[in-house]
């Protein structure tokens, strides 16, 4: 049982990082998932954790079971901690300036990894150049807390389709994505363009975006419904491990075009028209309402219409 040491006047003090952490972990439950989110070492959330329980006088949060609870005061604290975060984000919205060719922001993002693939070298590239200051961060997607993070201004974009984002959340079309499926060059019964019957006798890997709030999640469904049960052999959480497993084996793994060009040329694949019906999916950027005016928010924004917006 966690013993919180008294706590004398002026022993410590809070600032804004503090309450953050308190956020993220009310959210997440763990310290090795929000570290993640805050990309903050274990040990050093830890000791951030350590402060707010001196100065709260309280454990704010204990272990039960694999997961941190927080206690009665955590949760009385919860929603004036969160005022405030939502007041010193739109504070800084109004006030702040932006320059990016000096700034040392960093960026987060909601972003599939089929997204990291093809937005990361680009937008790299640019900062090198024209924000060379600027560091950006992938989250992996949560349904959970999409608007939440978006809203308190954690997350600064969410790119991707996230059907689910509406209240309060503005959105910019960048790209359309339609999927194709990949398999090694030497596959010894699927060449470019497969009978249906073909394809759904062979063996898949499917990308489950379940709890990403990706519209992902429709493609995997269909495909659910062509392909019969026992030939969807495995399921992994990211594009580019489907797209190993295919490179060593004989499974097929059907992923965003994007994604699918260049792995099939890094890792030497063959591209292939899945015969079954796949939507196209409408990739946006998101942002929420609060951050709309806010510089570093716009010129992001800017940065990736420019880069990446391509005519319906």
């Amino acid at each position: 049982m966690d013993t919180i040491p008294q706590r004398n006047e002026g022993d410590v003090d809070l600032d804004l990082h503090h309450l953050q952490v308190f956020d993220v972990l009310l959210a997440e439950h763990s310290l090795t998932k929000a570290a993640r989110v805050l990309n903050l070492s274990q040990p050093a959330l830890s000791k951030t954790l350590a402060r707010l329980r001196l100065y709260f006088g309280d454990p704010l949060f204990v272990r039960v079971a694999l997961r941190m609870e927080p206690t009665p005061k955590a949760l009385e604290l919860a929603e004036p901690v969160r005022t405030i975060l939502k007041k010193v984000s739109t504070l800084r919205s109004e006030h702040a300036s932006f320059d990016p060719k000096t700034s040392t922001r960093k960026f987060s993002f909601f972003l599939i990894d089929a997204g990291v693939v093809k937005i990361f070298p680009t937008l790299l590239n640019y900062l090198a150049s024209e924000a060379p200051g600027i560091c950006v961060q992938s989250i992996p997607c949560d349904a959970q807390h999409l608007d939440l993070w978006l809203e308190s201004g954690l997350v600064d974009l969410a790119i991707g389709s996230f059907p689910s984002l509406t209240m309060g959340i503005r959105r910019l079309p960048l790209w359309t994505e339609t999927y194709v499926s990949l398999v090694r060059k030497d596959h010894p019964r699927i060449g470019a363009h497969p009978s249906k019957e073909q394809f759904v006798a062979e063996k898949h890997a499917l990308v489950s975006a379940l709890g990403t709030g990706h519209e992902h999640l429709s493609i995997e469904r269909i495909i659910e419904s062509e392909v019969p049960r026992r030939n969807i052999v495995c399921r992994v959480p990211v594009f580019t491990s489907a797209a190993q497993i295919t490179k060593h084996s004989d499974v097929i793994a059907t992923v965003p075009k994007t994604l699918a060009v260049t792995m099939s040329r890094d890792l030497d694949l063959q591209l292939v028209e899945p015969p079954i019906s796949l939507p196209k999916l409408q990739i946006a950027q998101y942002w929420h309402d609060r951050c709309h005016l806010e510089p570093g928010n716009q010129w992001l924004r800017n940065v990736f219409r420019k880069l990446f917006s391509t005519p319906a």
